[in-house]
């Protein structure tokens, strides 16, 4: 019986196996592919998301602005027409539509007093698609301090979205359980408000509101 002195004793087991698995260059390309790919397919979602909700809200500053600015040009309005313009105004959203904009028009009266009041003339509001009576008319408001001006007439746009982002968005509204529902990412409040001055008239009355 001969004995070889070079002879290696072969490789069992793990060892073996963790030993073909290190050779192995495919199986190392896997392990890249499945750490990297989700980080990639992350950052690729979110900056398609904060890209919609920058257009988003610079479209609700869009339609306060155009809302607003519409009245302002009016000697004077009816309630329809007031309507049919923050309709439009809510139009500007387009082609977002995973939420409905709030929309608020309130003409706004400081008193001619020693002490000015801040009064409503009339509002309206837009609110999940359907026009209906805003703040009172007679109460009290509030304004900017530098617009606190005796005698002064303003007309005051107001727009308020809850944006949803794609990623937790549901068809048929059911609440999201993912991790930016968890840190209250899903309802994500944007908000307007710009106060102009008629341009035709000292004041923008509305018979019907």
């Amino acid at each position: 019986m001969t004995f070889n002195d070079n002879a290696k004793p072969a490789k069992t087991g793990i060892l073996s196996t963790l030993g073909d698995f290190a050779r192995n260059r495919r199986g190392v390309a896997a392990i890249e592919f499945a750490i990297i790919a989700p980080i990639l397919f992350a950052m690729y979602f979110l900056t398609l998301e904060f890209g919609q909700a920058i257009d988003v809200n610079k479209k609700v500053s869009r339609a306060a602005n155009m809302a607003g600015d519409l009245i302002a040009q009016q000697p004077s309005i009816t309630a329809g027409e007031i309507d049919a313009i923050m309709k439009i105004g809510g139009a500007i959203m387009k082609p977002y539509n995973r939420s409905t904009p709030t929309l608020t028009l309130t003409a706004i009266q400081v008193t001619d007093e020693r002490n000015p009041k801040v009064q409503v003339v009339w509002s309206r509001e837009l609110k999940n698609g359907t026009a209906s009576a805003g703040l009172k008319e007679g109460s009290t408001t509030t304004l900017p301090p530098e617009l606190e001006i005796k005698g002064a007439f303003y007309i005051r746009a107001t727009v308020s979205l809850g944006y949803k982002p794609i990623l937790t968005w549901s068809k048929d509204g059911a609440k999201s359980a993912g991790l930016t529902a968890m840190a209250g990412l899903d309802n994500l409040q944007m908000s307007e408000r710009f106060h102009l001055r008629p341009r035709m008239s000292s004041t923008i009355p509305c018979d019907d509101c």
